[in-house]
């Protein structure tokens, strides 16, 4: 799935930076090698982990300056 930025975002707008793109991994140890590979050499944003929707999530912006999400929800498998 993919997201674009808008509203408050906007202003801040970078190439690279309008869009987010979000995987949603089939098990949390697939969530965690997933996030570790592709956040490497970038900036993490939000460090995986248990939020208060129940998703195991986090964001970065990768090493070329794209926004990633990634989740896993334990209820969905």
């Amino acid at each position: 799935m993919g997201s674009d930025t808008g509203g408050e975002w906007a202003s801040s707008f970078k190439q690279g930076n309008n869009f987010s793109i979000s995987i949603t991994a089939s098990s949390k140890e697939e969530a965690d090698r997933l996030f570790q590979g592709l956040s490497s050499g970038g900036n993490v944003t939000m460090p995986m982990d248990t939020t208060f929707w129940g998703d195991y999530f986090g964001m970065w912006q990768d090493k070329f300056g794209i926004n990633w999400m990634m989740s896993f929800n334990e209820k969905q498998q």
